[in-house]
């Protein structure tokens, strides 16, 4: 993986999908990833998928699990131009890069999520591993390092790792609430397309969003 001046992943044509060979599965198949524009349906389409998957329009839309306030702010910062899309090589426990709204008072900001107690107990993302004694355990890289490394992990897997089970939790209202009296916050993901809604008008609905895919 080659990364830029920032430290986001750098993708190359190894990263594209090979959609004549996607066809020749004859199965149905949808595209994502930047798709949630008319034309990026049409072109899918014409390329055989069924369909595309869009999640950041739909995700600030007025029926969305997102808090309100959240949302709301999010938006607010959006349109402002003051927020934007990082793609964290290392946020996820799970080893895959994760889009991160970069906003203040989230967890985003590295000295917030610096003070967060480090704890995994909801446990989603969660990984099985082998105990040695012919049995399987599970571990996250996100919970306390003295934890994962005890299980068998390496301390550099836990470097940079956060616990995205607790924060889209919070993003959608329902926070842990942890034995310190500690409130999860949320963390905000978004895919880069984010930035386009600065322009969407102020609780704009999924109807709205299906219209404006279908070039209604």
């Amino acid at each position: 993986m080659a990364y830029d001046e920032s430290g986001q992943p750098i993708y190359t044509e190894r990263d594209v999908a090979d959609l004549s060979e996607m066809r020749k599965i004859g199965l149905p198949f949808w595209l994502a990833g930047g798709s949630g524009s008319p034309e990026a349906l049409q072109t899918a389409l014409a390329e055989g998928a069924t369909g595309i998957q869009v999640g950041t329009l739909f995700a600030y839309c007025a029926e969305s699990g997102m808090r309100d306030d959240t949302k709301a702010r999010t938006l607010d910062a959006i349109r402002e131009g003051q927020a934007s899309v990082f793609t964290d090589p290392l946020a996820s426990p799970t080893g895959f890069p994760f889009k991160v709204v970069q906003l203040d008072n989230t967890l985003s900001e590295p000295e917030l999520y610096a003070e967060r107690m480090r704890i995994c107990d909801i446990g989603y993302l969660r990984e099985f591993y082998w105990t040695g004694e012919g049995k399987t355990a599970l571990r996250c890289a996100a919970e306390p390092e003295t934890d994962y490394v005890r299980k068998g992990g390496k301390i550099e897997d836990t470097v940079g790792r956060k616990c995205l089970c607790n924060a889209l939790m919070a993003d959608a209202g329902y926070p842990q609430i942890q034995k310190n009296g500690q409130i999860e916050q949320p963390l905000i993901t978004s895919g880069d397309d984010v930035v386009k809604l600065s322009t969407w008008k102020r609780g704009y609905t999924a109807q709205d969003v299906v219209q404006y895919l279908l070039g209604e």
